[in-house]
């Protein structure tokens, strides 16, 4: 009896392992999507609630309404920034070809016209082109696989950007089915923890969760809204493209900077140099409005993120999980971060709280 009672607990944690791992098999390529649907209805959950109550209690009328106005203001401009980078790569390789096809390109005027360093930079660059055709050859070699990664960088974009659109629909079934899963996630979480643990570190993820989303990707989000529209207003060509650069680097502390000081080089040097004071006051006025008006009211100082968690998250979430790990990298790494430093201020409060022994307490020293 003892043997079978053995072989049937066996075979119930085999099949349980077998079910969980085909569960996972399903979920995987759609794990990204999920978690992000998750995040995007947690963040939102509060504005669905008032849209349900102005609506009589009408749930699947306030998710789909919440879903469009994601869909119209937050992924609009992410969308029409995509699509115009994926048509633009075509054309930047075939340019790209061209200018290898054609040699090494000769520097610009103002680079020559340098003080002091304009004239060695000039000579060491007509040195390259004359002396060296093998490292010109070399350089047309590199054409074609630019080319290959920029198609696939692309490819990776509009992945992304499928993903992202999953990830909005999965959120309408997390409003129309949440409140039976934060049910469920609160029992799982009482079993582990306890009632009151559970509460409070869900509290705590809940938090460290809407300080990212709200106070950097949400700002991100927003400061890139408004370079774009003074790309557009200053001339710069592909204002959405420079925009979704911005949004990604705006995520970074002085990333932007990458694009705003190239642009208005460019238009200094096409002639346009009081429209590139303008982008350059732009860009400050917007980046000091975001970072010290906006990012401290949202993301709060409890819900502080150190800068390498961020520069990691983005980095390691984009490589581990594509365009969507964007996302969720940061908000992986401020929630372990968060959960982690409470758990050891926890313990060293409790370590110095312990209680000193009777004996070592009442002992008093012996005199010589």
């Amino acid at each position: 009896m003892r043997l079978d009672r053995l072989m049937d607990q066996l075979l119930g944690v085999f099949a349980l392992l077998v079910l969980a791992g085909g569960t996972l098999l399903v979920v995987a390529p759609f794990f990204t999507a999920l978690l992000w649907g998750a995040i995007l209805a947690y963040c939102t959950w509060q504005p669905f609630k008032r849209l349900t109550t102005v609506l009589g209690g009408r749930q699947v009328w306030a998710a789909l309404l919440i879903v469009l106005f994601i869909f119209c203001v937050v992924l609009g401009p992410i969308f029409y920034a995509g699509f115009a980078f994926f048509a633009y790569v075509p054309h930047g390789v075939e340019l790209l070809q061209q200018r290898f096809a054609a040699g090494l390109p000769p520097l610009p005027d103002w680079l020559i016209q340098l003080p002091f360093v304009g004239s060695t930079i000039d000579e060491v660059w007509s040195g390259i082109t004359a002396r060296n055709p093998e490292m010109v050859a070399r350089l047309r070699e590199f054409a074609g696989p630019m080319a290959r990664n920029a198609l696939h960088v692309a490819l990776a974009v509009v992945n992304g950007l499928g993903l992202l659109t999953l990830s909005v629909l999965f959120a309408l079934f997390f409003y129309l089915g949440g409140e039976k899963a934060a049910t469920s996630l609160l029992a799982g979480m009482k079993r582990i923890a306890g009632g009151e643990r559970s509460l409070y570190l869900l509290a705590l993820v809940g938090g460290t969760v809407k300080g990212v989303v709200y106070g950097i990707l949400g700002t991100s989000f927003l400061q890139a809204v408004l370079c774009a529209v003074g790309y557009w207003i200053a001339g710069l060509p592909s204002p959405a493209l420079l925009g979704l650069a911005t949004f990604f680097l705006a995520i970074l502390p002085g990333g932007p900077i990458v694009v705003i000081g190239p642009g208005a080089a460019w238009l200094a040097l096409g002639g346009h140099g009081g429209w590139a004071i303008f982008l350059v006051v732009w860009a400050l006025v917007v980046g000091i409005a975001v970072d010290n008006v906006l990012k401290p009211m949202l993301i709060g100082k409890s819900s502080h993120v150190p800068f390498i968690l961020i520069l990691v998250g983005v980095l390691g979430g984009a490589a581990a999980f594509g365009f969507l790990g964007v996302f969720i990298g940061p908000t992986l790494l401020a929630v372990a971060n968060a959960v982690l430093m409470d758990w050891t201020t926890e313990t060293a409060v409790e370590q110095e709280a312990e209680p000193v022994p009777v004996e070592q307490e009442h002992k008093q020293p012996v005199p010589p």
